[in-house]
């Protein structure tokens, strides 16, 4: 190959080079905050970026939740059942089981320990959620109350399903309360944040 043609490759291969190291600048530039690292909370600092965190964790059971439990071969137990307000769920046969802060496959755990006690010799028991619990939304919304949960929402979500905002309402964010290992965490965060059950979304009123 001649030595002009060799020299005018090599110039393209290097401008290529530059062009895909400044695309990729760019796309590490425009990347959402905190995505691959704990989610947007991460945008807001290390405190926050670890309460975010913990706001990830697996869905925990509790008042207000309804769940079918099924225990193999045992049709009087295998029914719908409530969490009530205690944190309990009376299940037949074998009365009172604590639920409250138990993931669903650690409560399938406890009831079978429980029918294994006297009553069931090898039971197989599986507990899924049907309903989960209501969230709540209160200020600066048309409609703020108590509102049905379901998977996949967002406070945007939850914004739009209250009426949408009030005229004095601060559109940026949005305050969110969520009860992590027991105690009651509240955050600024984004409108694309996901919400879960029991959760509770205050929108603030704008002051210009």
């Amino acid at each position: 190959m001649p030595p002009l043609r060799v020299s005018r490759c090599l110039l393209l291969v290097v401008l290529a080079a530059f062009s895909l190291t400044d695309c990729a600048r760019r796309q590490a530039a425009y990347a959402p905050a905190g995505y691959g690292t704990g989610g947007p909370y991460v945008a807001a600092g290390p405190a926050y970026a670890a309460q975010g965190m913990a706001f990830e964790q697996p869905y925990n059971l509790d008042t207000g939740d309804r769940l079918r439990i099924s225990v193999f071969g045992q049709e009087g137990v295998s029914n719908s059942y409530l969490v009530d307000a205690a944190g309990y769920v009376n299940i037949a046969l074998i009365g009172p089981v604590p639920a409250r802060g138990l993931t669903a496959a650690s409560l399938a755990q406890a009831v079978t320990a429980r029918l294994q006690d006297g009553y069931v010799r090898e039971p197989h028991v599986s507990v899924e959620v049907e309903a989960y619990r209501p969230f709540y939304i209160l200020g600066e919304v048309n409609a703020p109350g108590q509102y049905p949960y379901q998977p996949g929402m967002s406070v945007e979500t939850a914004i739009a399903i209250a009426g949408g905002y009030s005229p004095r309402a601060d559109k940026r964010n949005a305050s969110l309360t969520r009860a992590v290992n027991g105690a009651p965490i509240k955050n600024k965060v984004p409108l694309q944040t996901p919400l879960r059950p029991g959760d509770t979304v205050n929108v603030t009123e704008r002051w210009f």
